[in-house]
Formats: structure tokens, sequence, C-alpha cells
């Protein structure tokens, strides 16, 4: 055999194989190793995308509960506010009702005094009768002079 012979058949043989590893063997190695990458660019894709959506959720709940901490305080302002004006109100509301009993109580001494007077009065009517009684020694009739004795009444 011939060197030259056998180093062409084993070039024609290492071409078929070529050729034969192009058509059938690399397609699928070069479609699996294209999926591959591609199933690798787009986990680098979601991760960067989740990490950003992870930012923009932490910026959201910060921006959120800042939020949440303003209504809160407007709301701890408005209830101290309320309290204020319920006490204010409150405060009012004794003063007037004290304003009340203190004119009830005036009306009550004055009605009192008034009685006290009309009793009053009427034992001086009394005394004055039985002193003109014991003065003119003779019976005066209470009920013959009623009118004189209550312009007497008036007077006092």
């Amino acid at each position: 055999m011939n060197i030259n012979l056998t180093l062409i058949g084993q070039t024609i043989t290492f071409a078929l194989f070529v050729w034969f590893c192009m058509k059938f063997i690399w397609p699928p190695i070069v479609n699996a190793l294209e999926a591959r990458r591609k199933q690798i660019a787009d986990g680098l894709a979601a991760a960067d995308r989740g990490k950003h959506e992870l930012e923009l959720s932490a910026k959201r709940a910060s921006e959120t509960l800042h939020d949440a901490k303003i209504k809160a305080s407007e709301i701890i302002a408005q209830a101290e506010k309320r309290a204020a004006q319920l006490i204010d109100e409150a405060k009012e509301a004794a003063k007037g009702e004290g304003e009340r009993q203190i004119a009830a109580a005036q009306a009550e001494i004055e009605q009192e005094a008034y009685r006290a007077r009309e009793q009053l009065r009427e034992q001086v009517a009394a005394l004055v009768v039985a002193g003109a009684e014991k003065v003119l020694r003779r019976e005066v009739d209470a009920k013959a002079h009623a009118d004189l004795l209550e312009a007497i009444k008036n007077e006092l």
C-alpha cells in the first residue's frame, strides 16, 4: 500500500465524517447551545427585572409607610382637636348648667323671701289688730275691716 493512497482514503473518510457531523450532529448541538444561551439570557433578564421590581416595591413600601405615618399623625391631630372641642363643649355645658342652677336657686330664694314677707305681713297685721283691740278695749272684727288690713299689709 501506498502512503499516498492511505492518506487520500483517510482524508476522504475524514471529510465524510466532518460532513456527517456537520449535517446530523452539529445542528442539534448548536440548537441545544442556542436554547441554553437563550434560557440563560432570559434568566439573567428575569433576575434583573426581579431586582428592579424589588427596588420599586421597596420604594413603594417606604412611600406607603411614609404616607401611613402622615395619615396617622393627621388622625392623631384630629383626635386631639376633637378631644379639645369635646372638653370645651363639656365646660360650656357645665357652665350653662351651673348658671341655670344658680338662677333656679335665686328664684327659689326670692320665692322664699316673698313668702316670708307675706307671713310677716300677716303676723304684723294680726299683731296690729291685737294691739288695736287692746288699745280700744273692744273687739275689732277682722272680717269687717279686711280691706283696711289688706291696705296695711301692702304698705308694709
